[in-house]
């Protein structure tokens, strides 16, 4: 529950919470669409249904659209779901990146601070110095 609350803080940071509530609106208003002009489908859930795995582009074929509106909806609502997940993922694929650049530029900021104090460390902290060089010297 941590991570998801964490995602979704990330999300609304980027503003992209706002598209994921109106997608959310757009699948509730498609659902009573389908609901009353294709025959398959029953009520609003099923119609909830229906959009969920046109969204998710599964596809289990317990429903199908047959009328043409009910397919132009189809896909506008699988284009909406493609384009939803590719923000989703490049937002937190984005903030994972700079996230990780940070901690990078903090331990090479560090490292040099005791660079620049070479002369002032004690024997200890230069062997460590040393050590932490020789180790990297290698995945460089």
């Amino acid at each position: 529950m941590k991570k998801l609350k964490l995602v979704w803080n990330i999300l609304k940071k980027m503003n992209v919470d706002k598209i994921i509530i109106s997608f959310l609106f757009l699948m509730i208003i498609c659902s009573f669409i389908l609901a009353r002009i294709e025959p398959e489908i029953k009520n609003v859930w099923d119609g909830l249904w229906y959009c969920f795995i046109a969204f998710t582009t599964i596809g289990f074929g317990d429903i199908v659209a047959v009328t043409v509106i009910g397919k132009i909806i189809t896909v506008f609502i699988t284009s909406c779901g493609i384009i939803l997940v590719a923000i989703i993922t490049g937002v937190l694929v984005n903030y994972y990146q700079e996230v990780n650049k940070i901690k990078i530029n903090e331990s090479i900021e560090m490292f040099l601070n005791k660079l620049e104090n070479l002369p002032n460390l004690p024997k200890e902290e230069l062997e460590e110095i040393s050590a932490e060089v020789k180790k990297r010297k290698y995945k460089i």
